[in-house]
């Protein structure tokens, strides 16, 4: 799938002040800019030497916005992977993920998350034994009763927050498909149950991420930006580098080329 990326500099950029809770003038004291010029930015003006003060300001990778901000970079696609399918759906004015992930050889399958039309996933010639929520946020599981009623698969979601049709579980829970191994991680943050699940078994390791994590960038409207910076550090970028990323928007990527270019999580 050829899925845009989710942000561009100027949004990690307020996502960032939001975050931190720093207004223009407040940024303007640190960076020595004019409110106007970081007003500037946030609308999508790139000026190099600005973005990089904002950023050492804000706690970000300046080479990884800056490269951002001139169009420099974007994930190189990992191809196709036997055992995983994706979905890309409408919702609104944005566009959401979701997954399936089966044993090859058995055709044991999970659904991850449900996007905004679950037709896809059930469509596969594989049998959807379970659902896992990465998250509540509605976009993500809008289809959950259509997907349980078509499938008959229970759901599970994390114990920190609740959903209804779905059984909580504990942090640290492994599940299973067929000889595929699931483990959870608490990534937790932009939602106060954000769990992302970490797959071996296939050909490549994957990590279905919810918003925890974009391809350049994460999710918006946090709980605590904070929690969401350490979670993500501690649960996805310990990660081995060839891990593919399967976030809840916008294009697959891996661990290591998130650990360059996300200004969030590069050094």
């Amino acid at each position: 799938m050829n899925i845009p990326l989710e942000d561009n500099f100027n949004d990690i950029l307020g996502k960032a002040c939001r975050g931190l809770g720093l207004a223009d003038e407040q940024l303007a004291q640190q960076t020595g800019l004019t409110t106007e010029i970081i007003a500037a930015m946030k609308d999508g003006r790139f000026d190099e030497v600005a973005v990089r003060k904002m950023a050492s300001v804000l706690g970000l990778g300046a080479d990884a916005l800056v490269a951002l901000g001139r169009k420099e970079w974007s994930p190189q696609d990992p191809g196709p992977i036997e055992g995983l399918a994706c979905f890309n759906t409408p919702f609104e004015d944005m566009t959401v993920n979701s997954y399936v992930v089966w044993d090859p050889e058995t055709k044991e399958a999970a659904a991850f998350d449900t996007g905004a039309d679950c037709s896809g996933l059930l469509g596969l010639p594989v049998k959807i034994g379970q659902i896992l929520i990465t998250h509540s946020h509605g976009d993500h599981i809008i289809e959950l009763p259509r997907l349980k009623e078509a499938t008959g698969a229970p759901a599970f979601a994390s114990e920190r927050e609740p959903i209804d049709g779905a059984e909580p579980f504990a942090d640290g829970r492994t599940f299973r498909i067929g000889r595929l191994t699931v483990e959870t991680r608490r990534t937790s943050g932009h939602a106060r149950g954000g769990i992302s699940y970490y797959v071996t078994g296939l050909a490549r390791p994957l990590v279905i991420a919810g918003d925890a994590i974009f391809a350049g960038s994460m999710g918006g409207g946090m709980v605590s930006y904070a929690e969401a910076l350490e979670t993500g550090r501690a649960g996805l970028m310990t990660l081995p580098d060839d891990t593919v990323v399967c976030p809840g928007h916008g294009p697959l990527t891996t661990i290591g080329q998130e650990k360059i270019h996300n200004p969030f999580f590069s050094q």
